[in-house]
């Protein structure tokens, strides 16, 4: 590859809250063979990005300057020999199957392989792009391809205000199923009945086992999908019917889950990478989400909007106040 340019970039050099992110100017390869130059019109933000700054990730970030960033859309600027799915114009969203240490895309421009882009449904705004594609590909990979979620199954949301659980809210819906949402307080309880939930749960007052067998009619919830893990993981399984899964996708509580001991049940460690990583499980995925667009029925829940990348660190320390609902977009 030849560098030939420079792009600014959210960047940072230390681990940290929100005020160790800064603003650079980078260098930008030329799109090698099989590569794509993307212009990015905005962001979306995932709670996978505060941990990655913080060293509470999965993966460590590589210091200094590791770059930051799983989803945004935008449109193809250029494309490298070879690239035949995409060519300049195209509208396209980050396929967030890579390691954004190296390939973040919280950047006014991007180099990425091809196999890490999707291509944006037709009519959707940018804006609605970068808050969707992983949020509800999180939500129907972990609850309809890990969990099994069926029409008229019951399902248990935990953090149901996040990105992911609004979308996991609406996916349940349109698949026919039954959400039954969590959150801490009765703040939002209010904003996830309007956004569909059947059931909400505010589980700082209220049993949640006790809930949601009064509410299943003592029969227990088909699946549960949790994004928090640790010790309580293990009373999620109280929530089950006979027979049940709990899928969990995240781990915000990093002490050790215990296993539900509510027999016979399934535990699935869902990871979205995983899927969106093959051809065909981005097929699946873009085919489910494009048809939800079309019709409305997966439109994304936008909590806030921000104006330039120089606004990420404000943006962080909203997602890290816990006092939203739905997803945050930085618009670049």
């Amino acid at each position: 590859m030849t560098t030939d340019m420079t792009t600014k970039a959210v960047v940072f050099h230390e681990l940290g809250g929100p005020e160790v992110l800064r603003v650079k100017k980078v260098a930008l390869p030329s799109p090698g063979p099989g590569e794509v130059l993307v212009r990015v019109e905005a962001i979306g933000l995932n709670r996978a990005e505060a941990l990655f700054r913080s060293g509470a990730y999965y993966y460590p970030a590589t210091l200094p300057g590791s770059r930051l960033g799983y989803e945004a859309a935008g449109v193809v600027e250029r494309v490298g020999e070879g690239v035949t799915a995409y060519a300049p114009g195209d509208p396209v969203t980050a396929a967030a199957n890579f390691d954004f240490g190296v390939h973040g895309v919280h950047a006014e421009r991007v180099v990425l392989p091809e196999e890490y882009l999707v291509a944006r449904p037709e009519g959707v705004d940018a804006v609605t792009a970068a808050a969707t594609w992983l949020a509800y590909t999180t939500a129907y990979g972990g609850m309809v391809e890990a969990g099994g979620l069926r029409p008229g199954d019951h399902v248990v949301i935990t953090g149901a205000s996040s990105g992911v659980g609004t979308a996991a809210i609406r996916t349940a819906l349109r698949v026919g199923a039954v959400p039954i949402a969590t959150t801490r307080g009765e703040t939002k309880r209010r904003r996830l009945l309007d956004l569909g939930a059947a059931r909400v749960i505010a589980t700082d007052g209220e049993d949640l086992v006790e809930e949601v067998r009064r509410f299943t009619g003592g029969r227990g919830a088909r699946v549960v999908f949790d994004a928090v893990g640790g010790p309580g993981f293990a009373k999620l399984g109280g929530a089950l019917e006979p027979g049940g899964t709990a899928v969990l996708y995240g781990w915000l509580d990093p002490r050790p889950a215990a296993v539900p001991m509510n027999w016979p049940l399934t535990v699935r460690g869902y990871a979205n990478g995983a899927v969106v990583r093959t051809a065909e499980g981005r097929r699946r995925m873009a085919g489910f989400l494009g048809s939800g667009l079309r019709d409305g029925s997966l439109t994304p829940v936008i909590a806030e909007t921000f104006e330039g990348l120089e606004s990420i660190t404000d943006a962080h320390r909203l997602m890290e106040s816990n006092t939203h609902t739905g997803k945050i977009v930085v618009r670049v």
